[in-house]
């Protein structure tokens, strides 16, 4: 069988980033020390680092309750009153915001500054999305759909700034985008999509029309891989969403010839090349 595995899959800069500050403070052991909320959207990931004496909180509630301990801020973001919070607290913290979430915040705390009303083309639940939100000043919409975009066209706003989830599907960015055009705002439009969300999406769009069946290997609650799988299911029929080798239904497999692998920014290696290697030698 032919195996195709998408060069960008796996660890992007900021994950790994973040991840690698919580092994390392783990390592020194001086304190217990929490995240807020799960570094990354990875069960094995985060059950290892468990294991290792990590707590995950997720709460402010958690936050007000703790006397001592080394909290990680993850790549995620988290909004403007959480530093204060931890400040105030006199918690010590370790932050591993993205940078390119990072840029995003000091975007739209300039912008709704200057009287912008902040749009974020995403998801509303995720963290980042919410982080974004945190560093408003006033209220923000979080559109998702063409159907949201069009309702808020009725809205009354006249001066936009438009940002982006950095993970979100960049097709359906500027079809929002477009939706907006229609009603002459005073609008700055920001793709804040990272890049290198962009060359995965795009990398598993094109693997998937090359191949019989597609691979898409990820956690269950991770926004990025749940955005590739759909690409890469508009473009290959037999696309398949996996979290680790367990999940692999290896029937489906038996008469492919050629088999195409990618991942979600929050997929270490070792699952990516686990996959990889049973797809070759079983098929």
């Amino acid at each position: 069988m032919e195996v195709k595995v998408a060069k960008s899959a796996g660890f992007c800069f900021g994950v790994k980033r973040a991840v690698e500050k919580v092994y390392e403070q783990a390592s020194l052991a001086k304190k217990t020390v929490y995240t807020y909320g799960p570094i990354i959207h990875n069960e094995e990931v985060v059950a290892d680092l468990e294991s290792k004496g990590v707590q995950v909180i997720q709460t402010e509630k958690e936050l007000y309750n703790l006397k001592e301990g080394t909290i990680i801020i993850r790549s995620h973001g988290v909004g403007r009153h959480i530093y204060e919070l931890l400040k105030q607290l006199k918690l010590e913290y370790v932050d591993a915001t993205c940078p390119f979430v990072q840029k995003i915040h000091r975007i739209v705390e300039r912008e709704s500054k200057n009287g912008r009303h902040i749009v974020i083309i995403g998801d509303a639940s995720h963290p980042e999305v919410e982080g974004i939100k945190g560093w408003c000043n006033g209220n923000a919409t979080v559109l998702a759909n063409a159907n949201e975009a069009e309702s808020f066209l009725k809205q009354p706003f006249k001066k936009l700034c438009i940002v982006s989830q950095t993970t979100f599907n960049y097709n359906n960015f500027q079809e929002l985008v477009d939706i907006l055009c229609k009603k002459r705002y005073d609008k700055l439009v920001l793709n804040t999509i990272c890049n290198a969300t962009e060359v995965r999406q795009t990398e598993a769009g094109t693997i998937a029309k090359e191949v019989e069946a597609m691979i898409v290997i990820g956690g269950k609650h991770s926004s990025n891989t749940q955005k590739l799988f759909e690409i890469c299911k508009k473009e290959c029929k037999n696309t398949y969403y996996i979290q680790t080798l367990v999940d692999l239904d290896s029937d489906r497999f038996r008469s492919i010839r050629c088999v195409g692998i990618t991942a979600g920014a929050s997929t270490p290696n070792n699952i990516i090349e686990e996959v990889q290697k049973h797809v070759r030698i079983e098929f």
